[in-house]
């Protein structure tokens, strides 16, 4: 039976092995690209940079159009746009969820279930219309604009992930923070909002994310180079008909760290929020 026990823990062990290595084996081609000398790399089974150099990244990260650093003014953009985009979401999520997880009202119900369907739709779906809007506002090619555009498909996320995450809060502490003396106020600021923390990280951290990472809309609504984003940078160097995957490659890697350090900062807080956010039937 133990002989048994130790054959099965080995395979499992096995298995668990090979699927790191399949997921990690597309990465550490782009680490490899990143670092090899040249556009491209010759085919290889084995991701080694052959003739290992640093100019992608000098390259990505040095890069200046008319006596501008363009790096530096789209990460920028990129740590502007999508910090606003999270502060949005969770500045307008906050209330709306508690409103939603604590009172029953008219048509609670429906909006939840009206949240709920925003989320099967991409926000790409909508950019005719969200163009149209911002072309009436004056806000295409801004920052302010793209944030807006962003918050559209944030904020529904965040008060559904929100009202999981004060569901679960029992109401027994607010009512013994009232008995204290505290008002409605005081007990959601005092005992909800803490209690709620790791969920707000969570909420905030993919609203973040959310943001950084996306093209299409950025692309659509953005057309000065001075406020483009990381990610259209990215897609300046894989065009149509221009390729250099090295700088793709280095630049990949440059957008991934602050949400890899984003991710670290706030480890200890993704259990717990996203367990606090699961929504009850």
């Amino acid at each position: 039976m133990r002989a048994r026990a130790l054959g099965r823990e080995l395979a499992v062990h096995l298995v668990l092995w090979v699927a790191v290595l399949f997921a990690l084996y597309p990465v550490t081609w782009v680490v490899s690209q990143a670092l090899s000398s040249g556009a491209t790399t010759g085919g290889r089974i084995l991701p080694w940079p052959t003739e290992p150099s640093l100019e992608h990244f000098e390259a990505v990260v040095m890069r200046v159009h008319e006596g501008r650093w363009l790096f530096a003014l789209q990460l920028l953009n990129s740590v502007v746009v999508s910090a606003a985009t999270a502060l949005v979401a969770i500045a307008i999520a906050t209330p709306a969820a508690y409103a939603l997880s604590r009172f029953e009202f008219v048509g609670a119900r429906g909006a939840t279930r009206t949240l709920l369907a925003t989320q099967m739709f991409p926000g790409v779906a909508a950019s005719i219309p969200l163009y149209l809007l911002l072309d009436a506002s004056n806000l295409l090619d801004t920052r302010t604009g793209l944030v807006l555009v962003y918050a559209t498909s944030a904020v529904p996320f965040a008060i559904f992930q929100l009202r999981g995450a004060f569901d679960a809060i029992p109401r027994d502490l607010e009512e013994a923070a009232m008995v204290d003396g505290a008002t409605r106020a005081g007990a959601f600021f005092r005992v909800v909002l803490p209690a709620a923390r790791p969920a707000l990280a969570v909420t905030a951290l993919f609203a973040f994310m959310t943001a950084w990472n996306e093209f299409i809309l950025a692309a659509t609504f953005l057309t000065s180079q001075d406020l483009y984003t990381l990610p259209i940078l990215l897609n300046g160097y894989a065009s149509e008909y221009d390729s250099n995957f090295g700088h793709f490659a280095a630049g990949a890697i440059v957008v991934s760290i602050p949400v890899m350090a984003l991710f670290y900062a706030l480890q200890r807080q993704l259990v717990g929020g996203l367990t606090a956010g699961g929504v009850k039937g």
